[in-house]
């Protein structure tokens, strides 16, 4: 490891916001390669940052991410934060590391509804941005009115006149260029990294002794549970005691074991910090997001962090059906239950009650997103687990009856815009502005969050696949009134078997199937959507009778339409209140809670 990280007092601790693909975690990386963190030998890969599968799969930051970087005698701790709004938690946590914000904007897409979000946090903490406007090398774009654009959008979430008053920097991450003038490519991103150092400030000391807030967590197999965040006044020394002041006050008393900086993509171990910077705590028990590690004489608490709440919540069951156990590793309800918990510790937007039943859990979350995320790892943990329809959370605020009202943007060729404002308005969507961008139509609603769970996939359907859908949370607002759920019922099998592709084509005019033939199949198992309303049992597995008897031109070719194939979000906006997605490590696949059909049926009777 290089010692000259220890010598330098100048320090800038700066985050990144972006909407999601705008180009955020290709920065980091061509800011990596400007300050030579690896060293000539060692090959560096597209988006170190984003380094969880999911992440790499969906294009998207999940989780936050710290890297530190030298440019001349300067430290620069870069704080990656995520771009979508159900991962507000994480923004939230993260911005009280910073100093100043990065806005990096897409030069022909502008501000989008995430970076308002994110860049609202940030205001609100009186950080100093620096904007950024990317991808200046694409046709059609136009970086002045993307700058523009976020000078009014600063404006209106109430930005200080310092501010307003920021460095724009143009340039192409993709192309490793940043500069004055979009124009004109520099051929490398030294004029960015100049900017950082010249309008952020340097990290504000406060008076005293020591006083940290844990901002995140880590995890060695070694070493155990790592406290992450920023000292804000006085010193860390390894092997120091220290008081731990939990959110209800409560004091603890540990011993610091071992002290960490953030250098390049690593940590790096030392003997003492000073204020300002940020580090990683080795050696303390039992601790928390937002608790506060103060001096042992004198333990003053910071402000807690404060977490937007959870407005979606998801019944999470173990998994019952008729193929339990063929994939997954942990199928129980303690196995469950543990895996939940240990998310509960880092998750923060997560919350989770117990249901009255051992084997359920009523899991709370920021969105759809935020809990599939979830589920997805769990799975390629190699959980079985069921889940239930996706519930949005109803207050009651001053005798009123409220429920989650979120902005929705979308993105859509001109000539299907009417379909889409039809559906919106159809889910007690209001619109709120419409204008033309290129041959393409920008539509801005405010929609219940119930009415976004399903639209989805209608807009994809009805726009061949080219709308692009946007949304974040507003705030609680009374109650729309009833939204229309899906109009058509579902196909469901009468017996467990194999779906014999005869049948499949002989009853391809009863709806579409979500199985592929020769598919093992169960029964109360949802193996497609029905053509009218209401449910039908179908049987799948009969096989075409055999008879001695030559008929000349009976067995025609086989045309079978191939099956849906939903995602893991898409099933769980697909799903009745009466059914359950069932996740295990290789499938996913709908089923009714109850799978026997006079089960249903005397349910349906009460």
């Amino acid at each position: 490891m290089r010692a000259d990280f220890k010598a330098m007092t100048q320090i800038r601790n700066i985050a990144i916001i972006a909407h999601v693909d705008h180009g955020k975690t290709s920065l980091v990386d061509r800011m990596l390669e400007a300050a030579k963190v690896f060293k000539e030998h060692e090959t560096m890969g597209e988006l170190v940052m984003d380094s969880n599968d999911l992440e790499r799969e969906r294009g998207i930051t999940i989780t936050s991410k710290n890297v530190a970087v030298k440019w001349k005698d300067t430290k620069i701790n870069i704080i990656d934060t995520p771009g979508h709004s159900d991962f507000g938690g994480e923004v939230e946590r993260v911005l009280n590391m910073a100093d100043g914000v990065l806005l990096l904007v897409d030069a022909f897409e502008g501000p989008m509804p995430q970076t308002r979000f994110v860049l609202q946090k940030a205001i609100e903490l009186g950080l100093k941005p620096i904007v950024v406007v990317n991808k200046v090398d694409k046709p059609n774009c136009t970086p002045d009115i993307a700058q523009e654009a976020v000078f009014d959008l600063m404006f209106n979430l109430g930005a200080t006149e310092d501010q307003l008053d920021f460095p724009t920097v143009f340039g192409s991450a993709k192309m490793g260029w940043m500069g004055e003038d979009a124009t004109k490519p520099t051929g490398n991103i030294d004029y960015l990294m100049e900017q950082v150092i010249e309008h952020i400030p340097q990290p504000k000391v406060g008076e005293g002794p020591t006083q940290m807030q844990i901002t995140s967590m880590d995890h060695s197999p070694y070493t155990g549970r790592i406290a992450i965040g920023r000292l804000f006044r006085g010193s860390l020394k390894a092997g120091q005691q220290l008081a731990m002041i939990k959110r209800d006050g409560t004091i603890t008393k540990g011993k610091l074991k071992e002290l960490y900086l953030f250098e390049g993509m690593g940590k790096m171990k030392v003997e003492e910090i000073q204020a300002g910077e940020i580090c990683a705590l080795v050696g303390l028990e039992g601790f928390e997001i937002g608790d506060t590690i103060c001096d042992v004489e004198h333990p003053e608490q910071m402000a807690p962090i404060s977490i937007d709440e959870p407005t979606m919540s998801m019944l999470f069951t173990i998994n019952d059906s008729p193929f339990f156990g063929k994939e997954g590793k942990f199928v129980t309800s303690r196995h469950v239950r543990e895996r939940l918990e240990k998310e509960l510790e880092k998750n923060l937007a997560l919350r989770m009650e117990s249901t009255g039943l051992a084997d359920s859990f009523q899991v709370f979350g920021r969105g759809v997103l935020h809990l599939s995320v979830l589920i997805e790892t769990m799975r390629r943990e190699g959980y079985e687990l069921q889940i239930g329809q996706p519930q949005v959370i109803i207050k009651e605020i001053d005798g009123v009856k409220c429920e989650p009202i979120e902005d929705l943007t979308i993105d859509l060729p001109d000539e299907v815009h009417g379909k889409a404002v039809e559906m919106v308005t159809a889910r007690k969507g209001e619109i709120v502005n419409m204008g033309p961008k290129g041959d393409r139509m920008l539509l801005e609603f405010t929609i219940p969050s119930r009415g976004i769970i399903g639209l989805r996939n209608q807009l994809l359907t009805a726009t061949a696949g080219e709308a692009i859908m946007s949304h974040r949370f507003k705030a609680y607002e009374p109650y729309k009134g009833p939204i229309p759920g899906r109009q058509n019922g579902s196909l469901i099998s009468m017996a467990p078997g194999d779906a014999i592709p005869y049948t499949l084509s002989n009853l391809q005019d009863r709806g579409k199937f979500f199985v592929n033939p020769n598919v093992a199949i169960y029964e109360g198992q949802v193996v497609g959507e029905n053509t009218r309303a209401g449910d039908l049992v179908i049987n799948l597995t009969k096989t075409k009778k055999q008879s001695n008897v030559r008929s000349s031109g009976t067995d025609d070719k086989i045309r079978i339409a191939p099956a849906l194939n939903f995602s893991l979000e898409e099933a769980l906006e697909y799903i009745q209140a009466d059914e359950y997605v069932e996740v295990t490590p290789q499938s996913i696949r709908l089923r009714k809670t109850f799978l026997k059909e006079h089960e249903r049926k005397k349910l349906g009777k009460v």
